[in-house]
């Protein structure tokens, strides 16, 4: 089903082309990443129909991995097998990956600068903005029915007491609603053995690439929906479980990969560089990504069959509903440390930042009302905070 006609299939070059382009120019996210897929695949090129390239989107909210990377592997799928999906997701994962890694490294550098201060400062509230608002629009179609919604309620509760790593509640809520709606009667036995799932809990005087290799693989394993879950599945474990780092740090890493084109979990890449310098940015990348290779090889053959499976459907329904938790519950930890204030700024009313209280609602109603392109909210929340930045320095 999702195989082009060989009259319009893509050689190499045209392939590689067209992804490195993508991850150099793809800004505002996973939905501006799939369409300007479609435009550039349907629409200009014809190597994809419509229905197939639907077929594709489909496939990706059936497995773990970030939803706009998949795709792009898939469509290289459909144009030259296994090595065009390679191809097509490296091209689309390795340029946006430098980029990040040369940010995170000036970043680490130049942290103390108060011009670099004030620009991650202004973008933080800006971050906050672009999660509730990809958080409300999960809504809808995450709370279809009142089962859903109280399995939202018991994700919240167990996601904000932090009882239980992201990953195991998430995937929990997943089988739990799945067995539901197949009347086996055993979901509720489920939450004893997620316990064990739990990721241990260690003192880390250094941070070893292996270890962010195998973080970062298991989350990837994992990550159901858009980049923008990677926030939410990660905050718990890299700021309170292991120390990676501080929350500031993790709303910088945050920004600095929404604010390069590409892929939005090259935040990974950051994270990896901040917890253990280069080393740690590499694997972090291979780890992330790599387990949606494997998954999109594995069941690209088998589309059509997946999209049948009325058990799958129910667990990604399970699955989605305490995703919407957990960005929920991620959203209060960061919108905390966003309104933090600039050091020495009079704007100040019991440790927040009214200007920065006013730059989340400003970026919410450009996202949300006047449509704004999520890199122009950026840059201009960036901006604000330099100049404010200046003016106190």
């Amino acid at each position: 089903m999702t195989t082009a006609p060989i009259a319009t299939r893509a050689s190499y070059a045209e392939l590689a082309r067209l992804f490195i382009r993508l991850s150099l120019t793809a800004f505002g996210g996973p939905p501006a990443h799939l369409a300007l897929a479609e435009d550039e695949v349907v629409r200009r090129r014809g190597w994809l129909t419509r229905e197939q390239f639907l077929d594709l989107l489909a496939a990706t909210n059936l497995i773990p991995g970030p939803n706009s990377t998949e795709t792009m592997i898939h469509i290289g799928y459909t144009q030259r097998g296994v090595p065009g999906a390679v191809l097509a997701g490296a091209c689309f994962i390795i340029p946006a990956a430098l980029i990040s890694l040369t940010l995170a490294m000036i970043y680490a550098t130049t942290g103390m600068i108060p011009a670099i201060g004030a620009l991650f400062w202004g973008l933080q509230p800006a971050i906050v903005a672009v999660i509730a608002v990809a958080a409300w629009r999960l809504t809808p179609s995450a709370l279809k029915n009142r089962e859903l919604v109280m399995l939202f309620g018991a994700g919240m509760a167990i996601l904000a007491n932090k009882w239980l790593p992201d990953a195991a509640v998430i995937i929990g809520g997943g089988l739990v609603y799945a067995l539901y709606r197949a009347r086996q009667g055993a979901a509720a036995a489920l939450l004893i053995p997620l316990a064990q799932i739990a990721v241990e809990v260690t003192d880390r005087a250094a941070v070893s690439a292996l270890d962010v290799f195998w973080y970062f693989l298991r989350i990837g394993a994992v990550l159901f929906g858009s980049g923008y879950v990677l926030f939410a599945y990660i905050h718990q474990d890299v700021v309170s479980t292991f120390g990676w780092l501080t929350q500031r740090q993790l709303l910088d890493a945050i920004a600095i990969g929404q604010f390069t084109p590409g892929p939005v979990l090259t935040t990974s890449t950051v994270v990896g560089y901040l917890a253990a310098g280069v080393p740690g940015a590499l694997v972090a990348t291979v780890g992330i990504f790599l387990p949606s290779f494997v998954l999109v090889l594995i069941t690209a053959p088998y589309i059509p069959r997946m999209r049948q499976s009325r058990f799958l459907s129910a667990f990604l329904d399970g699955a989605n509903a305490v995703v919407v938790a957990a960005i929920a519950a991620t959203l209060i930890d960061l919108g905390r440390a966003a309104l933090q204030p600039l050091p020495h700024a009079p704007d100040n009313l019991a440790g927040v930042s009214l200007l920065a209280a006013a730059l989340i609602a400003l970026a919410l109603i450009a996202l949300v009302r006047l449509r704004i392109n999520t890199t122009w909210v950026l840059l201009a929340c960036g901006g604000i905070g330099v100049v404010f930045g200046s003016l106190l320095g």
